[in-house]
């Protein structure tokens, strides 16, 4: 069985209380690319599924970052907002060059993914971080790193995830059936995500489509599934109406199908063409309708003999809820409160009775003293919902309404009233003013005498930086930069120390590229012995002969040795060599 669903996200609104969301989506993928995956998930169904949710994704505005862990990053891509097909298909191939590594820590993904979110918060988007991965952890016992380290880190993860609202969904890749589907089931509950699990693609069409489900508020409607007969066979996509910005039809079939599409008035319509983009990977093709007309469009599936096709849709929309404010927000027991809810399109209020003939709508009344929450049905009065609700006690209530249709579901933003007498409280009483005379010191001058070391101890600080601001380097720095999508690499740059003193930022010897200013944090000092220091305030991940390196003190470095810094905001790694 497959399932259609529809993806609505949210306007916002500044003049009514309106449904919680954004019109878009800020998502994190993270991957375990550990060894073990070979086993837990050989076909790369975790790449595909990446893939796919991007290709389900809208045309412009949302934003995917991207993490691939071990036991520590191993490639990671910054929030790209989407703008155009070429930005959707740059981060489909940086996932296609994913590679294995060692080890696993699943704490390290999780904790770099929400550390990306909260960089790059923006207030206006969904965030979300979708885990794919077996569950397991598999320590380098060289580096000491424990589980019950791990799990702390984890902890303190889900804490900051929880804190800013974001969601974990998690997939499991059980292709061996070595899946630790507690653990990632954990991640999901303790932040209101979703859990799934699958050792086979063909179910990726259905995670994601509940993903989507669950994130975005939509209900799911489910369509049947086909065996192929090697002719055309006839799928009906109904657009409801004509308030649909895109239709996503995914294909996923284990062997090549070809497809044809009528609109409404049964005429043919190219794919792809200027309306309908078109989306393929090994394992599913993806056809997206941009503002299709109103009506049963068809689409003709032909596939090889006996193959079995599952088919998805998901609808986008550009609608919210919204809620007229209160008059107030104090009552009494046995007041009745009007209330008034509508949807919005385009920041305007929905005038589309069509629209509105298929829904329904409730008031979920949350009793804060009690905990309960109450269903209250309102009525639908054509273009809007409209009801009231009878204060029971003396109690503090938040309210908010929720509609709905077959397909997909609305919330307002909930409002709080109280209906609790002398609600403001009692001001705690001033302290009365201390009048009892207060001793005179009995050591000023000891006082006075720790004042001056504390001052000449001052001075000897600040000869000492002083000596160390004109301290001079030694010898000169090679570098050469890759970039991590093409392979190129640009030939060595020597860059002389001499005529630094003091401190030199590795900014400085980029020429300030803005797109390198991550590295405005990674700092030089003169050492002793001709050597210089290493300082990293950055997130850069550094490297010495393979082994990442704590630069977060003083690192030394002697004439000779070799660095890889990896960038965590473009996909370039930076190679140093120290040489006098």
């Amino acid at each position: 069985m497959a399932s259609a669903i529809l993806l609505l996200p949210f306007s916002s609104l500044t003049t009514a209380h309106a449904a919680k969301g954004a019109s878009q989506i800020d998502a994190v993928l993270v991957l375990d690319v550990s060894h073990s995956m070979s086993t837990s998930d050989p076909s790369k169904i975790g790449n595909e599924a990446m893939k796919m949710f991007i290709d389900m994704l809208s045309t412009k505005g949302d934003r995917v970052g991207i993490v691939a862990y071990t036991d520590e990053i191993q490639r990671e891509k910054a929030l790209l907002e989407i703008q155009s097909a070429g930005d959707k298909e740059n981060l489909k191939g940086f996932i296609d060059k994913l590679n294995r590594g060692a080890y696993t820590d699943v704490s390290v993904g999780v904790k770099e993914a929400v550390q990306i979110l909260d960089d790059a918060a923006d207030p206006d988007h969904e965030p979300m971080i979708i885990l794919l991965a077996d569950g397991n952890n598999d320590f380098n016992n060289k580096s000491g790193r424990t589980q019950a380290q791990s799990d702390a880190d984890m902890e303190k993860a889900l804490k900051e995830a929880n804190d800013k609202d974001v969601p974990i969904y998690t997939i499991g890749l059980n292709a061996d059936g070595k899946l630790n589907k507690e653990a990632l089931a954990k991640l999901s509950d303790v932040t209101g995500g979703k859990s799934f699990s699958t050792n086979s693609a063909d179910d990726l069409p259905q995670i994601l489509s509940e993903i989507f489900a669950s994130h975005l508020e939509l209900n799911v409607v489910p369509v049947d599934s086909f065996t192929a007969n090697g002719s055309y066979q006839d799928v009906k996509i109904s657009v409801p109406n004509s308030n649909v910005l895109e239709a996503n039809i995914s294909i996923m079939s284990s062997k090549p199908v070809e497809a044809r599409l009528l609109d409404p008035s049964g005429k043919s319509v190219p794919i792809p063409s200027d309306d309908v983009l078109l989306s393929k990977s090994k394992s599913y093709s993806l056809i997206k309708l941009l503002s299709p007309s109103e009506g049963d469009w068809t689409l003709q599936v032909k596939g090889v003999n006996r193959d079995k096709i599952d088919i998805n849709l998901i609808f986008n929309y550009d609608l919210s809820l919204a809620m007229d404010p209160l008059a107030k927000t104090t009552y009494s027991k046995g007041d009745k409160v009007k209330f008034s809810s509508y949807l919005v399109s385009g920041g305007q209020k929905l005038a589309d009775a069509a629209q509105y003939s298929n829904m329904s709508a409730v008031l979920l009344v949350k009793d804060l003293d009690t905990g309960k929450t109450e269903e209250v049905p309102l009525q639908n009065a054509g273009d809007h919902f409209e009801g009231t609700y009878k204060v029971a006690d003396e109690h503090d209530y938040e309210i908010k309404v929720k509609a709905e249709e077959e397909s997909f579901f609305r919330e307002t933003d909930p409002v709080t009233i109280t209906a609790k007498s002398g609600g403001t409280g009692q001001t705690a009483p001033t302290q009365p003013a201390d009048t009892q005379k207060k001793p005179f010191p009995i050591v000023p001058v000891v006082l006075g005498a720790i004042g001056l070391v504390v001052l000449l101890a001052a001075a000897y600080f600040i000869m000492r930086l002083l000596k160390q601001a004109n301290r001079g380097f030694v010898g000169q720095i090679v570098i050469e930069i890759r970039d991590e999508n093409t392979g190129d690499k640009t030939s060595p740059q020597y860059k002389k120390l001499s005529a630094f003193k003091g401190k030199l930022l590795l900014h400085q010897l980029l020429q300030l590229a803005p797109e390198l200013r991550e590295t405005e944090k990674v700092v030089f000092k003169p050492g002793s012995n001709d050597r210089i220091l290493l300082q990293n305030g950055s997130a850069c991940t550094i490297e010495k002969s393979g082994r990442a390196i704590d630069a977060t003190r003083d690192f030394e470095m002697k004439s000779g040795d070799r660095i890889t810094i990896s960038l965590k905001q473009v996909d370039k790694t930076i190679f140093i060599e120290y040489l006098v």
